[in-house]
């Protein structure tokens, strides 16, 4: 830590930030945390050495690796008795009837984990897909975040999951930012906090633990950390008031766990190169000392090239360990870890109590969680339970709340009974939204557009391929020039099916109107649809500075037109053939 300023800067923290308390059942009586305390501390003192430093430990399990990786994680959990499990890819059956086996295996039940910030789809293709954080940005009623969180939170009990790593709370100020992006609510520090409290508060008022990341903060790097060592090198004066701004804002609500990302931050750590998952002046001094989070602290996953490159399985673990985290994520080495850290311990270099601090933090967490008592998961019908009517009209509400209009010059919205030709662009299936359009659009394809009547009402359609969350969102200069020659003849509705940095150096001066979807899949263009024909309201905002014309916050208001009766398939009839 630099010495003067550094100084200054953690007492402005102290000023400003609150002592932190551990996740905790919302009106939890005195008789059940004194039960709760009994049972950590007995459990505590029943465990050999060897088993509270399994506790530390969490490894991922993939149903889509062979045998050899089943057997693999089998062996670590019987034998390194990990705490817990982060679920990867593919297959819900497998997993639950492959979590059932473990946690029978277990003296300690473990507590699993998933990346699961768009819901349980994030890992499992047959679940529901949830939006992405950037597009619950633009969405103003933010109780609508929260029946989103709550509803991940039912999918995540419903697999045995007790831990969601989410939400990202990681303020994105670079559009370039190759991890982060989607991820984030936006580049406004307060939207990020407005929207990530309801969404691990939905999370954790339905028993499953939440994950603000990736501390101190990601949102500024133009490296990905699984490649590579990004450096975050502001000041400490612009880190505090963006950077750590919503950690700093988040940690007194009782939230459960901080992620630490693998960064480089000079301001914070005087130790060339050192990433802060493990910088003992950043887990240990800001995030515990000076921020007072009492909550678990858990690495970001630990084969990432960011560390990964640079460092050991095991040491790496210890390193970790050392500088101040509770439980090592996606540790490669579980028993030289172990044996590194006892090492430390017997040397002096850290003292046992860290242990005890760390394991009973992890025993509480799991009897709040109802670990104290597991019941098996029963797999049938899973898939179904995951992606159902109740997941699709949620979620195309979550669609409908975020679509924002930027402008709209000739008031060409709603259609309502207007035709108009559409024109769809780039490189993303298109065919549901022209179905939900029905005969209002008519379908011209880039070749056919000098045979759309001169003055006639034209939109384009910029569907982008959303098939993952780090798909470029750039438009090709193709699609710019056919959106230029359009807008010379024909009044243009430009619809956005994908990240709002797509006009980031798109010519919108000609262009009457522009709307932006966020995402390109069946539920965003069943919701936009509606919008368009007038059906449901368009309220949203932009969540991210894209250019000094398209600034956060900016959005207008659309009230809808056409009697709704349910939200759901629209009816209208379907266009020309495609």
């Amino acid at each position: 830590m630099k010495n003067s300023a550094g100084t200054l800067f953690f007492l402005f923290l102290l000023i400003t930030i609150r002592v932190s308390s551990q996740y905790t059942p919302k009106n939890i009586s005195k008789t059940e945390m004194d039960k709760a305390h009994q049972w950590v501390d007995a459990t505590y003192r029943s465990l050999s050495q060897d088993e509270k430093l399994g506790q530390l430990f969490i490894v991922a399990l993939y149903t889509n690796k062979d045998e050899n990786h089943i057997s693999q994680v089998r062996n670590i959990v019987i034998n390194d008795k990990i705490g817990g499990l982060i679920l990867m890819q593919d297959d819900a059956v497998r997993e639950i009837s492959l979590v059932n086996e473990f946690q029978q295996k277990s003296r300690i039940p473990l507590m699993i984990g998933m990346d699961a910030e768009w819901g349980i789809y994030q890992r499992i293709a047959a679940a529901h897909k949830f939006p992405w954080a950037m597009t619950l940005g633009a969405i103003q009623d933010k109780s609508l975040i929260y029946s989103m969180a709550s509803k991940i939170a039912e999918d995540c009990r419903r697999m045995g999951i007790n831990w969601d790593f989410a939400p990202v709370v990681d303020v994105n100020t670079n559009p370039d930012n190759p991890i982060i992006g989607n991820r984030s609510f936006g580049s406004d520090v307060n939207n990020v906090i407005s929207s990530a409290l309801p969404y691990a508060s939905g999370l954790q008022d339905h028993q499953v633990l939440a994950a603000i990341k990736h501390f101190p903060g990601h949102g500024d790097t133009s490296t990905d950390s699984h490649l590579d060592l990004p450096v975050v090198s502001h000041s400490l004066e612009r880190l505090n008031t963006v950077e750590l701004a919503p950690f700093k804002a988040l940690m007194n609500k009782g939230i459960g766990g901080v992620m630490v990302a693998h960064l480089y931050v000079p301001s914070l750590e005087s130790g060339k190169g050192i990433p802060a998952s493990i910088s003992k002046s950043i887990v240990t001094g800001i995030l515990k000392q000076q921020l007072g989070y009492k909550g678990l602290i858990i690495t970001d996953a630990l084969n990432m090239g960011a560390v990964a490159n640079k460092y050991k399985p095991g040491e790496l673990d210890a390193l970790a360990f050392g500088a101040g985290n509770d439980i090592m994520l996606f540790s490669q080495g579980v028993a030289e870890g172990k044996r590194l850290i006892q090492k430390a311990i017997d040397n002096g270099e850290i003292p046992q109590s860290r242990v005890e601090e760390s394991v009973k933090k992890i025993l509480l967490t799991k009897y709040f969680l109802d670990l104290s008592r597991y019941t098996p998961v029963n797999p049938e019908n899973i898939n179904h339970d995951l992606n159902n009517d109740s997941h699709r009209l949620l979620v195309q509400n979550l669609y409908s709340n975020a679509l924002t209009l930027l402008k709209d010059e000739k008031k060409l919205l709603p259609i309502a009974s207007k035709q108009v030709y559409y024109v769809p662009l780039e490189e993303a299936p298109y065919q549901t939204f022209v179905q939900e359009m029905g005969s209002s659009v008519i379908v011209k394809r880039a070749d056919e557009i000098n045979s759309i009547p001169a003055h006639s009402t034209v939109m384009v359609g910029f569907h982008k391929d959303n098939s993952t969350a780090y798909k470029p969102y750039k438009i090709s200069a193709e699609s710019k020039r056919i959106l230029a020659e359009l807008s010379k003849n024909h009044p243009v509705i430009l619809n956005v099916f994908g990240s709002p940095y797509a006009l980031k150096d798109i010519d919108l001066s000609k262009v009457s109107t522009v709307l932006v979807s966020y995402e390109n899949n069946d539920d965003s263009m069943t919701a936009t649809a509606r919008a368009l024909k007038g059906v449901t309201k368009i309220s949203g905002r932009l969540p991210v500075l894209v250019n000094d014309r398209l600034e956060a916050g900016l959005g207008i208001d659309l009230q809808p037109t056409q009697p709704v009766s349910a939200f759901g398939k629209t009816t209208f009839t379907t266009s020309k053939q495609l």
